[in-house]
């Protein structure tokens, strides 16, 4: 597999999963912040402050991920923006359970998850997109 075809598919794969993580990532967080109360329930001792940076990146991801489907520079920004932001949610989030704050821990390996994911999406990005596209002047 050549470079180029090789980064057609990560940059495929990636933008596909952005956009499928993203449209999820709005359902359920509307769903816990605004539309269900069984939702709201099934969620325990939810934080709200990552609720609702988890539903608002949702739409991130949406944008970043049809972004990367084009290969667009500033997708690939978005992206590591992103990445940055969930780590520092991430951090946030470790802080409120060090001072005592309830929480779910479930939302520890979501949390890891989403960081892992936005990290790898950033670095696809990076090797794929940014520096590509630098290269080519555009």
């Amino acid at each position: 597999m050549s470079t180029r075809a090789g980064g057609k598919f990560w940059i495929w794969t990636v933008s596909v999963v952005a956009v499928l993580f993203g449209l999820l990532t709005i359902k359920e967080g509307g769903s816990v912040l605004f539309w269900s109360e069984a939702a709201r329930t099934a969620a325990g001792q939810y934080v709200p402050f990552v609720v609702w940076f988890n539903f608002l990146a949702g739409f991130a991801y949406v944008i970043a991920g049809f972004g990367l489907w084009f290969r667009q520079r500033w997708a690939a920004g978005l992206a590591f923006v992103i990445a940055a932001a969930t780590i520092a949610v991430f951090v946030a989030f470790g802080i409120h359970i060090a001072l005592g704050g309830v929480y779910e821990p479930r939302t520890v390996v979501a949390i890891s998850l989403r960081s892992a994911v936005w990290i790898a999406v950033a670095a696809v990005a990076y090797r794929f997109v940014w520096r590509t596209r630098r290269r080519a002047g555009l």
